[in-house]
C-alpha cells in the first residue's frame, strides 16, 4: 500500500473513532448531525487523495525522469539504440556555456571536454553512456552516411540529422571551446565519441553549415569543449 492511502485510511479511522467518542455527550440529532460531518469529510478527502494518487504521466522510471530533468528528450533511431534528442545540459566539471553566457546552454546544451563527457551520460542513469566512434558512424548510415562513407558528401545525414530533420535527432550548431576561446557558434555542431586514439585526442562528429554536410574528425584534442549526447541499447 502507498504512503498516501496509508495515510488516508489513518485520518478516516481517526474520524469515526472522534465521532463515537462526541455523540456519547450527545441526543439522537448530534449523532445524526455527526454522521453527515463524518461523510462529508470523507468525501472531500477521497477526492484529495484520489486526485493526488491518479494525476501524472504514465510511469517512467526514475533515471528516465533524470533525463527530463537534464532538459532531454530521447527516441529509438534507425539503428535500433535510444539517443538524446536534444544537446545535453547538466553541469558537470569542465563544462560551459557558449561565451559563458547561460541561456546559451539552455539553447544549446553545455560544451563538455571529453573526459566530463565520458562522466556525464552515466548520470543519467539506466544504461545511458557516450556513444563510441562506431555506434556514432553506424547510426548516421541510416540516414546516408558521414562525408568518407557517401557519394553525397554527407549531405543527406546533414539535413536529416540536423534540427528539424526527418529523424528527429535536432543536432544543433552549438560550436566549441579550445583554448579559453568559443567559436564557430550556428556553424558547426561537433558531437564527442567514447572512443579516443591516445591520452591526447579522439574522434567526434562535425555538422558542417557551410558545406551543408556531415563529417568523421578523427583528430580531436580532448581538452576542447563540444557537444554531447547520449545513447542506450
Amino acid at each position: 500500500m502507498s504512503y498516501s492511502a496509508v495515510k488516508f485510511s489513518g485520518i478516516v479511522n481517526l474520524i469515526f473513532q472522534e465521532g463515537r467518542q462526541s455523540v456519547q455527550w450527545g441526543n439522537t440529532r448530534g449523532r445524526r448531525d455527526m454522521t453527515s460531518i463524518q461523510f462529508h469529510v470523507v468525501v472531500a478527502l477521497l477526492i484529495a487523495f484520489g486526485t493526488a494518487g491518479c494525476a501524472g504521466s504514465p510511469h517512467r522510471s526514475a533515471e528516465d525522469e533524470n533525463v527530463s530533468a537534464a532538459h532531454s528528450s530521447f527516441k529509438r533511431m534507425a539503428d535500433g539504440k535510444e539517443w538524446t534528442t536534444s544537446n545535453l545540459n547538466i553541469n558537470a566539471s569542465p563544462s560551459y556555456c557558449y561565451d559563458d553566457f547561460e541561456p546559451n546552454c539552455s539553447r544549446y546544451g553545455r560544451l563538455y571536454t571529453w573526459v566530463s563527457a565520458q562522466q556525464v551520460c552515466p548520470s543519467l542513469g539506466n544504461g545511458w553512456r557516450l556513444p563510441t566512434d562506431d555506434e556514432w558512424r553506424q547510426m548516421v548510415k541510416h540516414y546516408g552516411g558521414v562525408s568518407a562513407d557517401s557519394a553525397d558528401k554527407g549531405k543527406a545525414a546533414f539535413a536529416a540529422l540536423l534540427s528539424g530533420g526527418i529523424s528527429d535527432f535536432n543536432a544543433v550548431l552549438g560550436g566549441d571551446r579550445s583554448n579559453g576561446q568559443y567559436t564557430r557558434l550556428e556553424a558547426h555542431g561537433f558531437y564527442w565519441t567514447a572512443s579516443d586514439n591516445d591520452r591526447s585526442s579522439a574522434p567526434f562528429y562535425n555538422f558542417g553549415k557551410n558545406g551543408q554536410a556531415l563529417h568523421r574528425q578523427p583528430q580531436g584534442e580532448k581538452e576542447m569543449a563540444i557537444s554531447v549526447r547520449c545513447i542506450r541499447n
